[in-house]
């Protein structure tokens, strides 16, 4: 056979074969159903915080203040030390103020003995004025000088009295317990009645203010959702407090008193939170935040952030599951996050199942293999 012959009968097998394929060709495989992972929904009971900014401010203030004048003899105090109440803080010089005393009690002395004198008159008055050996007059004159002598005794006892008080305030007392700040004064300083600078400063803080801000919209809204049922109060609740540096004050707080108006220039109302503080680890001016519960919700529903979408609008909706493995598209609202999930406020309900993996590979209407998830574990609530 020619070479000739045998090119023309390669050519023809070749045409044969590429003839063959073409008419032959399998069909593409139908693709595969997506595999997507989704989550059941349940209600469960969830605690609301609010994270409010707060100033620590002292249980009680007392400033000392002298009651009466004089020089400083004596200070009985360490400056920064921890004090009780009645304890003594400051002598002043008393001189003037005992020998004021010294002779108050000397006149309530003569006083007394006009007035045992005057009974004794009196007495031997009524007893002639019976056997009517004096006139009616002087037996009248016998008891009204008895009446003043009374009166003398009782001036001259709360005179007494008047000048003993002024010598107690010569010296001067702790009104509280307290941490005591330093002293304005030193030995020798001439102070007066009522001055305006105080002598020094004692502060209880154990237990402890935080006083906290909060917008008054807040406050409106939290009220419409108590009247709506979907929160319970929580006034009994702990308040968490957290530190400048972000770590957990050691003990928590609970809420001792909500004003009862707005400031007018902030639009916020004032919480404050009483707080122990057995080691004086919060300070009066402290910055400190903290997370108080703002309400309570038993029957709370909360969907993975991974399963919320968002339009171009800022809408949100998720991916359902149905029995039959369809997927549908629907709308919810989404009121806050507690933890990594989202509190839900309309358009799912619980047993929905809501896709958390694979959202990227469905569309509506169309089928897809389920593996279920087991829903996060309630983390700390946020506000």
């Amino acid at each position: 056979m020619s070479l000739s012959c045998v090119a023309r009968l390669l050519a023809g097998i070749v045409l044969f074969s590429l003839l063959f394929a073409c008419g032959s060709e399998a069909p593409a495989p139908a693709p595969g159903i997506p595999e997507v992972a989704v989550v059941t929904l349940q209600t469960e009971p969830v605690t609301l915080t609010r994270e409010l900014p707060g100033r620590v401010s002292p249980f009680l203030v007392a400033e000392v203040r002298p009651q009466v004048g004089g020089l400083v003899r004596e200070r009985l105090f360490e400056e920064g030390s921890r004090v009780r109440a009645g304890q003594a803080l400051y002598q002043l010089d008393d001189a003037s103020w005992r020998a004021d005393a010294q002779s108050a009690r000397a006149a309530l002395a003569r006083a007394q003995a006009t007035l045992r004198a005057t009974k004794l008159r009196a007495a031997r008055a009524a007893e002639l004025a019976a056997k009517r050996l004096i006139s009616a007059q002087d037996n009248e004159t016998a008891i009204a000088e008895l009446a003043t002598a009374q009166a003398d005794v009782g001036v001259a006892r709360a005179d007494l009295e008047r000048r003993e008080v002024s010598l107690g305030y010569a010296r001067i007392l702790a009104p509280i317990g307290g941490r005591i700040g330093k002293s304005s004064v030193t030995q020798g300083a001439l102070v007066t009645a009522n001055q305006d600078t105080a002598l020094a400063t004692i502060q209880q803080l154990d237990p402890i203010y935080v006083d906290l801000t909060q917008s008054s919209a807040e406050l409106l809204q939290l009220r419409r959702e108590l009247e709506a049922g979907r929160l319970d109060t929580s006034e009994s609740l702990p308040v968490r407090i957290l530190l400048e540096d972000g770590s957990r004050y050691a003990h928590d707080g609970k809420l001792a008193f909500t004003d009862l108006s707005v400031d007018p220039a902030t639009g916020s109302y004032s919480l404050r939170v009483e707080v122990a503080n057995p080691d004086e680890l919060l300070l009066p001016g402290m910055f400190v935040r903290a997370e108080l519960a703002i309400g309570q919700s038993s029957t709370a529903l909360l969907v993975p952030q991974t399963a919320i979408q968002r339009d171009a609008k800022g809408g949100a909706w998720a991916w359902l599951v149905d029995d039959d493995g369809k997927v549908a598209r629907r709308a919810v609202q989404v009121r806050r996050t507690v933890g990594d999930r989202w509190l839900v406020e309309t358009g799912l309900n619980a047993g929905d199942r809501v896709i958390v993996e694979g959202v990227q590979k469905v569309r509506a209407d169309s089928k897809v293999a389920v593996v279920e998830r087991a829903a996060a574990p309630a983390a700390l609530p946020q506000g």
